[in-house]
């Protein structure tokens, strides 16, 4: 069925049919939804607000949310799932008052997804990784601003493996929140961009002095508890950016993504 999430005469009747609801439908990261704030608030929280209204608690929701939520982290404390919310963008916040809703409910279960990598069929190029990794392949040259700043990362495979993981484990992982990242991967950008220096020889990187990132992000996060439960991602970083490099061989244009 191809339409509109928030067009309640389209979703409710499938929306009625499921026993699990997993919604993916978003406009995701901060760049598009402060391009169109009302469209970006109606798709990423209202539309599901009120789908939510006419599930039944019998249904079990699965919740993609964002470790951004975490905003600007205390440095050297890793960010637990009892952390505080400290999100700086319009999508952070939107994400943050969904999961409070969705969790208030009950019967769910809320991921909070580090950075996503990876080549994936609805490719994205302006996420971190991918971009960093493009930088390097196409132009051979990284300008970095506010390097020292931090976030964690997971491949887009482990994130399905991490629904998969949610709906074989339901009954014992319910009404409760994870985050989702890889534990060895709560990197600088300058870190990153050096990993990506392992597989990319002649990269330059660029440390500015002056100038500073929109995105001021800058947290580590821990994963223990989905670990805990038995949870491992089988994708490493260095595995991603292998990935992207051979994926940019075939793709040379930023349509792919979401600014």
């Amino acid at each position: 069925v191809r339409g509109d999430v928030r067009v309640m005469d389209i979703m409710v009747p499938l929306f009625t049919k499921a026993d699990v609801v997993i919604p993916l439908a978003a406009l995701v990261g901060a760049p598009i939804c402060d391009r169109d704030p009302v469209t970006a608030t109606s798709v990423n929280l209202n539309a599901i607000v009120e789908l939510l209204r006419h599930a039944s608690k019998d249904q079990a929701v699965l919740i993609p949310i964002t470790n951004s939520g975490y905003g600007v982290g205390e440095p050297g404390k890793y960010c637990t799932e009892e952390s505080p919310l400290r999100p700086v963008s319009r999508y952070g916040r939107d994400k943050v008052e969904l999961e409070r809703i969705i969790m208030d409910r009950g019967n769910a279960i809320s991921f909070r997804l580090a950075t996503v990598f990876g080549m994936s069929p609805r490719m994205r190029i302006d996420l971190l990784v991918n971009d960093f990794t493009y930088r390097a392949f196409t132009d051979g040259c990284i300008v970095l601003f506010e390097s020292h700043m931090k976030r964690n990362y997971i491949h887009v495979r482990d994130v399905a493996r991490a629904f998969i993981h949610g709906l074989r484990e339901f009954d014992g992982l319910r009404d409760s929140v994870y985050n989702v990242g890889l534990s060895d991967a709560n990197l600088s950008k300058l870190e990153l961009c050096e990993r990506i220096r392992r597989q990319i020889l002649n990269l330059t990187i660029l440390d500015a002095p002056t100038g500073s990132d929109p995105d001021k992000r800058d947290y580590i996060v821990s994963n223990a508890k989905i670990e805990a439960t038995g949870y491992q991602p089988a994708y490493s970083l260095d595995d991603g950016i292998s990935e992207l490099i051979k994926g940019y061989t075939m793709i040379r244009n930023t349509r792919y993504g979401n600014v």
